[in-house]
């Protein structure tokens, strides 16, 4: 049973495509994320998994339930850290998780869970308004992570929160996946999604632009990586016949080799030594998934721009 399935998921505002024909399908207890710059559909689509929007055409499972006619079905198997949620500022964050633990029946300890989410008791006790932003994301993860859901829905779960809060929120995905949660989130801090994620989808304009491993968006780009060779005297070779190696440029005593499959590394130094050339140091630098974030939406807009200059 799949974590999350939509096919042919589509939802109009009058005229205007929010998210147009989208089959997407989560596998339980992977991480998945869920990318795409403003106005790319990801908060419509989130909002009709969680019914809180119905979608025009098309369907969306949950858990294995129908999202817009089994909600309560659904809501009780999920945690959920809403884009921009707000606490109430008279209570105490200790009282927020609470009132989470009372509301799904849980038997669960509100202080073992804000320890968790790294809000200290003497925090805990303060009033909610009180708080900064990154405290307050802090307090909704908690309230989210109650009754040890299958499923956990972030949209942006780092936003507000300091480099060391950013780490800590990777360390408690991480967690709750190995304990077996499917984790879908959206983020615009590209370089946590890529230090998390099994896989991600990028949306752009409404439409799923692909779907995929970052080693896989990597290859299917052509983008792969680039290995550079600092060298003691530069040689006169060519790897032309070594498939995989997509580039090859030469600065000084550097030789910057590109390349798609990570067996080309050894075949290059080698060809490097037998010229009887010295390599005295190696650098590796990898399409970052900004890098490949860029490269897909810019694509997809190039793409949409040529189809509608020909109609």
């Amino acid at each position: 049973m799949a974590a999350i399935q939509t096919k042919s998921l589509t939802k109009r505002f009058g005229d205007v495509v929010a998210v147009s024909d989208l089959d997407l399908t989560v596998e339980e207890g992977e991480i998945f994320g869920f990318l795409g710059p403003n106005g790319s559909g990801k908060s419509t689509t989130i909002n009709m998994l969680l019914d809180y929007v119905r979608p025009t055409d098309g369907s969306a499972t949950v858990l294995g339930y129908n999202a817009q006619m089994e909600t309560q079905a659904v809501h009780e198997r999920i945690g959920i850290l809403p884009d921009a949620f707000d606490l109430y500022g008279r209570l105490s964050g200790r009282k927020h998780v609470q009132f989470a633990i009372d509301s799904k029946g849980a038997d669960e300890d509100a202080d073992d869970i804000l320890e968790r989410v790294g809000l200290s008791s003497e925090d805990a006790d303060r009033p909610a308004g009180d708080y900064s932003k990154g405290m307050r994301q802090r307090v909704t993860l908690g309230m989210a992570l109650v009754g040890d859901p299958d499923l956990l829905i972030l949209d942006e779960p780092s936003s507000g929160l300091d480099p060391h809060g950013v780490r800590e929120m990777r360390e408690i995905i991480i967690a709750e996946a190995n304990r077996g949660t499917a984790v879908f989130f959206s983020s615009h801090i590209l370089s946590q999604v890529e230090a998390v994620c099994d896989r991600v989808a990028i949306m752009n304009k409404g439409e799923l632009v692909t779907v995929d491993t970052i080693a896989g968006l990597r290859e299917a780009t052509g983008s792969g990586a680039t290995m550079e060779l600092t060298v003691d005297s530069v040689p006169d070779v060519s790897f032309a016949d070594i498939n995989g190696v997509t580039n090859v440029a030469i600065d000084g005593d550097r030789i910057s080799v590109s390349y798609t499959e990570s067996s080309v590394k050894a075949k290059v130094i080698n060809r490097v030594e037998e010229t009887g050339t010295t390599v005295t140091d190696i650098t590796m630098k990898e399409s970052s998934l900004e890098d490949l974030f860029e490269t897909y939406t810019t694509h997809s807009d190039s793409q949409r721009t040529e189809t509608e200059v020909r109609t």
